[in-house]
Order: C-alpha cells, then structure tokens, then sequence
C-alpha cells in the first residue's frame, strides 16, 4: 500500500509540474504556430505498414532517465542515436520531451523534425493534460502524441484532447494498463491506436502479460503498440503471438552496448534478407 502511494505520488508530482508549465504557455499563439506548421506525417501507417515480413513495427525511443530507473544514459548523442534508429529498421521515433523527470527538452523534437530533417515520424511522449500543449508538440515538429489514460481521468477532457489531436492531422496514440482504462479508450470517437503498457503503476513490476491481457479486449480495426518490458526478440515474438501492430522500446536501446545491433534485433531487420 505504501508503495502504492509513493507511485501515485509521482504521477500526481508530474501532473502538478505540468500545471505549472502549462501556465507558462501562450495557448492562443500556440494554436496559431500550429495551424501555420506543416502537416504532420501519417504516424499510424508508418507503424502499420509492417515493413519486414510479419515482425511488428519498432518505435524507437530516445530517453535519457525516467522515474522509474533513474538516469540510464545521461550523455547520449540523441541526433547521432537517432539516425542509428533511422537506418536499422525503426519505424518511428519517440521523444520524450519531459524534462524534470525525464532528462527530455522539447527543442530535441524541433531540431529532429525540421534541423535534423528525421525521416521517420516523431512522437511526442509527454504527460499531456491541456490543449495547448497539443498545440506545441504540433508546433515543434511532433507527428503524434501520447494521451495516458491514467493521467486524463476526466472524460471528458479525455474525449476532448483526443478529439484535439485529431484535428490538428496528429495521430493520438492513447496509453492503457489495465481493463478499465481499456473500457473507457475504447468509448473514444474515432480512436484508432492503442499502447498497452506492460508496467504496473501501483508496483512498477513489468510484465509482457499484460499486453496477452488485454489485447483481446481490442477490436482488430483499432491498431496496437506493446509498450514497456521489451528487451530481446524473444519478447517480440511473444507479443507478436497476441497480434500486436508495434512495439514500443527504449531503456533496452539506450543502454545496450551495440545499440545498431539491438535496434535491428528488435526492428527484425537481422532476418530481412536485403537489411
């Protein structure tokens, strides 16, 4: 029970960071940077598209620390990683762009999508609770979104962010953990990409269980991605037992010793005859 307080704690520590961030922001000048930014690109057919044979798509993600584990790879080039993903089978980038508890910066996303020039589609992976920061993340170069439903246990707001995502072109992939959560993304209108995260909230214990879970609970139209526990492609072929679209992975990535050879180990590149 203790435990499960101090994990709660820390999503209620991140949401009122937000708040106060959230304050900061200029929403009517973000809603315009928006309108007037290129369009994103379509982040869901990229990771539906299956690129090498039947393995499932890999969202490859840059991350620097979490609150979870700590710092796990504090010096790391993010642009030269990232093309690293980009040439061995990733078939779209996260960012986390968090930066109290997370180690991101928003600006990587920017400088990714329009200095860097990524050709791979970018999410942005914050804890996003307000529209203007729908705004930002469209402003700052994102393609897609993250929405988790333990954080958004309004509805409405639920329905409503999602709803913003969507017309702003974004794609809303919308983050679960267990059959509750499920019930409520799938009343969602229009919801068409699911992540199931394998971590549990109230003990942080990871367990690939929870996609066979609750992956049947979601109709074969909506897309899914396996989030948290990925380490070896024996994991991937678990999950893709279950039928999952994609998967989502990186602390694996980020401290392996050869991340090109982990990278195409998860990516199924290694058994694509041409990679």
């Amino acid at each position: 029970m203790l435990q499960y307080l101090r994990i709660m704690n820390i999503l209620e520590k991140i949401i009122a960071q937000k708040k106060i961030e959230i304050a900061a922001l200029n929403a009517s000048a973000l809603r315009l940077s928006a309108q007037q930014s290129p369009m994103p690109r379509n982040f869901l057919a990229h990771i539906t598209r299956r690129r090498f044979g039947t393995s499932s798509s890999l969202i490859a993600e840059l991350k620097r620390a979490s609150p979870s584990k700590g710092i796990l790879a504090p010096h790391l080039d993010l642009f030269q990683v990232a093309d690293i993903y980009t040439q061995n089978g990733a078939s779209a980038i996260s960012v986390l762009t968090d930066e109290k508890f997370f180690q991101g910066k928003l600006e990587t996303l920017y400088e990714l999508r329009f200095t860097h020039h990524s050709a791979l589609p970018l999410l942005r992976k914050d804890f996003i609770i307000h529209e203007s920061q729908i705004y930002e993340a469209r402003a700052n170069g994102a393609d897609a979104i993250l929405l988790i439903a333990a954080a958004l246990t309004d509805d409405q707001l639920f329905a409503d962010l999602h709803a913003c995502a969507l017309e702003l072109g974004l794609t809303a992939l919308v983050e679960v953990h267990d059959e509750a959560e499920t019930e409520r993304t799938l009343k969602l209108k229009d919801v068409k990409l699911i992540g199931i995260n394998n971590r549990n909230l109230a003990t942080f214990e990871v367990s690939l269980e929870t996609t066979e879970q609750l992956r049947p609970m979601i109709p074969p139209d909506i897309a899914v991605v396996a989030e948290s526990g990925i380490f070896t492609a024996s994991d991937v072929e678990r999950l893709e037992k279950v039928n999952v679209d994609a998967i989502l992975v990186g602390e694996a990535l980020v401290v392996a010793e050869n991340i090109e050879a982990k990278v195409r180990e998860l990516s199924g590149m290694k058994n694509n005859p041409e990679g």
